[in-house]
């Protein structure tokens, strides 16, 4: 049987845990949530690694970025690889008017003292999807998919030992945020976005129709706050600093909180709710490039090849990252 975006969403829901997982990811204050979720949740996911990837800061940031967090959660013991510093074709777009000039501004965070790992984090991807049971790894990319791409590319193989892609990206009703039309981590590097949607690999995603639902408000600033440990002030921190472009630029209480959609849909995916459908990549336009062109109808017929998000329940989903976050107490 042919696994498709359907079968594998229902057959995650109800399979044993824990996941196996690969972080890849641009911190970035959203992302690094997301991997204090993760990292909080060792009976949902098991964090096989993180790897970075130039996006939201140049990649000597986000690689050490991603270290602070790990320290910050109490897990020196997890493994961070560094990967590609720019995309596949374009030059590197970053975001330093959202995330501040170091992609992780807000907290003052030290300085890493864990090691960066010297293998490249394409290589630990291929590596570990090759070593692990087929069907058992999932790659979580929180950033642009420069890494996940280059990593198909260079063994195919892992297409079909992957268990499932589940990322961040993408934007169809709510318009872009990079530009009209496309969602930040697509456009930066759309190329790599067209290899992975052509993959055949099962794709989860969480586009900004569904992220843009799940708003940091004050409420939930204000219980996040009250957790009152370390790890839960320094992401008040990061989350008052990251709010405050999107509530400028939206209007809105609050930020969108895109990343760590990902990993609460591993360990609750009834929170959210999706189609599977068709999702193409722009990559030829210049007015249009980076937009996912999303079949939500089936007016082309073509393939369904990826389980979009639609819908979230925002009181659930900050229930489960406030009381994730008092487990670091």
């Amino acid at each position: 049987m042919i696994t498709t975006p359907t079968t594998l969403a229902a057959a995650t829901q109800g399979a044993a845990k824990p996941y196996k997982i690969i972080i890849d990811t641009d911190p970035g204050q959203d992302d690094a949530v997301a991997i204090l979720l993760a990292l909080a949740s060792p009976e949902d996911v098991e964090v096989l690694g993180i790897t970075a990837v130039a996006g939201n800061a140049p990649l000597p940031w986000t690689e050490k970025n991603a270290r602070r967090v790990c320290e910050l959660a109490g897990r020196p013991d997890v493994k961070v690889y560094a990967g590609c510093d720019r995309p596949l074709v374009r030059l590197l777009h970053t975001a330093p008017e959202v995330h501040g000039d170091t992609g992780l501004d807000g907290p003052v965070l030290p300085e890493p003292t864990m090691p960066l790992q010297a293998q490249h984090a394409v290589d630990f991807i291929i590596e570990t999807v090759m070593r692990e049971e087929p069907g058992t790894v999932t790659l979580c990319p929180l950033g642009p998919l420069t890494n996940v791409a280059r990593a198909l590319v260079k063994e195919p193989a892992i297409s079909s030992r992957l268990r499932q892609i589940v990322l961040m990206g993408g934007a169809q009703m709510e318009g872009g945020n990079s530009t009209p039309c496309a969602e930040f981590n697509i456009y930066v590097d759309p190329h790599a976005a067209d290899i992975v949607f052509k993959s055949g690999v099962p794709i989860v995603m969480f586009p900004l129709d569904v992220t843009h639902q799940v708003l940091t408000a004050r409420r939930h600033m204000d219980r996040i706050q009250a957790v009152g440990n370390r790890v839960a002030q320094a992401t008040y921190e990061m989350l008052d600093f990251y709010q405050r472009y999107d509530e400028h630029k939206y209007g809105t209480d609050g930020g969108p909180l895109h990343d760590p959609c990902v990993i609460a849909w591993l360990i609750r995916p009834g929170i959210f709710e999706g189609k599977t459908v068709n999702v193409e990549i722009e990559t030829g336009s210049p007015l249009t490039t980076g937009q996912t062109v999303i079949d939500r109808w089936n007016t082309t017929g073509r393939p369904r090849n990826a389980t979009v998000m639609l819908k979230a329940d925002s009181d659930a989903f900050f229930d489960l990252l406030v009381e994730r976050l008092r487990r670091f107490g």
